[in-house]
């Protein structure tokens, strides 16, 4: 099994956006902000925006040298947002300020950030876009204690692209955000590059990078430290009516990830996922290291992933692939299930030359009985854990794999699977 080359995205990195000579630059105290970290400069960074839009050739927005306090704002078509390093721009902690809206087909709120059916974005400058969201957490964690169902949905996401082209992050920091930090949905032509994405360990859902039924997504030289998955690759909801595009073409290279749940495709899966390609990558510390993740009730067609160059360090779990999730492995004797639109198919996949120490448990790689998991290739594997490695409902090709369990047997072959080694 061999990578489908990404035509052209991987081209896309050296292909930096260049602005015309006729492009404005509005910065963003000429229009009234204040950057004092207490007066709310919204109005005053939108009509920024709005002015630069409005101009031929767009233009970049400039903050500089302070925190500037913001609700939400909108950015248009042919704009840069240029935070300047020593510069943050802080999210109200005003709740009432992000409205209610219909957002990725579901109840939630307007992102901090946001742009939606625009093209020709940047953000840059080296600065911070922090989310204050820290009492939306707090406010998760009640409902979440309180048996409230929704709350997944109750809190703004970081910085969105809704339906976006030609999307440019580098050189900042996105932190701190309410919910998920940095969503392209449904957008095309990414690039996350040189940029940290962060937040406290225990923030629920904060993951850093969500490519979400999005094309041609380079992320590159991320250091993401989240409370949940450093990246998580989606393209549909739980139960989704449909119809819901695929995320493919993805390229994730020379990153590091520290907390967090990994790197992750899925759950939510409803329009599928091809062409990952994943290298580079050193996980120290996350709950999980390569996580491929659906159920019945969210899945679709997940094939040609190439997982290469990988180093682990503390990770709970190395390899988790599994279409049981929440759970990781299913309890007891499983029965095939009618095949339906949200039915999983997880194949060809390629994990290789990866190296896992201090792991409490190897993996898993589990498939339905309906749907197992079909040609998966682990290539050069040294994974070092206290349990093992545990396989069903698989068609898996072993070369050179070793897994060293300090507890019972390094892997763990279910009459439901096959492991042919090479």
């Amino acid at each position: 099994m061999r990578f489908v080359a990404l035509v052209g995205v991987v081209a896309l990195v050296a292909a930096p956006r260049v602005w015309a000579a006729s492009a404005k630059t509005c910065d963003v105290r000429k229009f009234g902000a204040k950057g004092d970290g207490t007066t709310k400069d919204t109005a005053a960074i939108q009509k920024a925006i709005d002015t630069c839009a409005a101009h031929k050739g767009g233009g970049v927005v400039r903050l500089s040298g302070g925190t500037f306090l913001s609700g939400p704002i909108v950015l248009k078509s042919n704009i840069t947002l240029n935070i300047a390093e020593g510069t943050t721009l802080l999210g109200s902690p005003d709740h009432a300020d992000y409205p209610k809206k219909t957002e990725f087909r579901g109840p939630g709120y307007q992102a901090f950030v946001g742009a939606v059916n625009a093209e020709n974005l940047t953000i840059t400058g080296g600065g911070v876009i922090d989310g204050n969201g820290k009492s939306w957490w707090d406010e998760a964690r009640h409902q979440k204690d309180a048996g409230l169902l929704g709350s997944e949905n109750s809190r703004p996401r970081g910085v969105v692209f809704d339906h976006c082209k030609h999307v440019r992050i580098e050189g900042v920091t996105v932190q701190n955000a309410a919910m998920w930090q940095i969503v392209p949905y449904y957008t095309d032509d990414v690039v996350i590059r040189d940029t940290k994405v962060l937040a406290d360990p225990h923030s629920p859902n904060t993951d850093a990078i969500d490519p979400f039924s999005s094309t041609n997504v380079v992320i590159e030289h991320v250091l993401a430290d989240v409370g949940d998955d450093d990246v998580a690759i989606k393209s549909g909801m739980i139960n989704s009516p449909g119809p819901d595009a695929p995320s493919k073409n993805i390229v994730i290279r020379d990153c590091t990830f520290l907390h967090g749940h990994g790197l992750s495709i899925g759950s939510e899966l409803a329009g599928g996922a091809q062409n990952v390609l994943a290298e580079r990558i050193t996980f120290k510390g996350t709950d999980n290291g390569i996580r491929i993740k659906s159920n019945r009730d969210r899945g679709a067609d997940v094939s040609h992933m190439v997982f290469r160059d990988i180093t682990m360090e503390d990770v709970k779990t190395a390899v988790l692939i599994s279409e049981y999730y929440p759970k990781a492995y299913p309890e007891g004797e499983v029965s095939a299930a009618p095949i339906g639109r949200l039915t999983p198919f997880f194949h060809d996949i390629e994990i290789e030359n990866l190296k896992a120490t201090g792991s409490k448990q190897a993996g898993v790689i589990v498939g339905l009985p309906e749907a197992p998991v079909k040609t998966i290739v682990l290539k050069n594997l040294d994974i070092q854990a206290q349990t093992g490695m545990k396989i069903a409902y698989t068609q898996a090709t072993f070369d050179h794999v070793t897994v060293t369990a300090v507890e019972g047997e390094g892997i763990t072959v279910s009459p439901t699977a096959t492991v042919t080694k090479q």
